[in-house]
C-alpha cells in the first residue's frame, strides 16, 4: 500500500505541471493562428502597396491611400514580431514545463531531494507565460489600434466620396 500511495504521490507532484503544459499548447496554438493571420495581413498589404506605387508611374497617385497602406504594413510588421517574440517564449515556456515535471518523475524515483530546483523551474516557467501574456496582450491592443486607423481612413475615404 505504501508503494501506491508513494506512486499516487509522484503522479499528484507531476499533474499541476501537466496542466500547464496543455495550457501553454492552446496559447501556442492560438497564437500561432494569430501569427499566421498577421502575416497574410502582412503580404496582402504589401502587396497593395506596390500596386499603389506602379499607379503613381502611369498616373496620379493617391498619397493619403499611401500613407494609409504604409501605416498598416507597420502595424503588420509590429503585430508579427510581437507574436513571433510571444511564440518564442511560450515554446520556452514549455520545455521549461516538461523539464519540471521529468525532474519530479526523476528526483522521486531516485529519492534525490531537490525541491529548490523544481520550485525554480515552476517560478521561471510562470514568469515567462506571464511575459508572454503581456506580449499577447500589447499585440492585440496594437490590432485594435490598427482597426482604429483603418476605419478612420475609410470613413474619411467614403466622407470625401460623398462629397463628389
Amino acid at each position: 500500500m505504501a508503494n501506491l500511495s508513494g506512486t499516487l504521490s509522484i503522479l499528484s507532484a507531476m499533474f499541476t505541471p501537466a496542466i500547464l503544459v496543455s495550457a501553454c499548447g492552446s496559447l501556442i496554438l492560438t497564437t500561432s493562428q494569430r501569427l499566421a493571420r498577421s502575416l497574410d495581413r502582412q503580404r496582402e498589404v504589401a502587396q497593395l502597396l506596390r500596386q499603389n506605387q506602379q499607379q503613381a508611374t502611369t498616373s496620379t497617385p493617391d498619397p493619403a491611400e499611401h500613407g494609409h497602406l504604409s501605416q498598416q504594413l507597420l502595424f503588420a510588421i509590429r503585430r508579427a514580431r510581437l507574436l513571433q517574440h510571444a511564440m518564442n517564449c511560450l515554446h520556452l515556456t514549455l520545455s521549461i514545463f516538461i523539464g519540471s515535471i521529468l525532474s519530479i518523475g526523476v528526483f522521486e524515483l531516485t529519492n534525490i531531494s531537490r525541491a529548490w530546483i523544481i520550485a525554480g523551474l515552476s517560478v521561471m516557467g510562470a514568469l515567462l507565460l506571464l511575459y508572454a501574456s503581456v506580449l499577447l496582450i500589447r499585440e492585440s491592443s496594437l490590432a485594435r489600434a490598427d482597426v482604429d486607423e483603418e476605419t478612420a481612413y475609410l470613413i474619411r475615404f467614403t466622407a470625401k466620396s460623398d462629397v463628389a
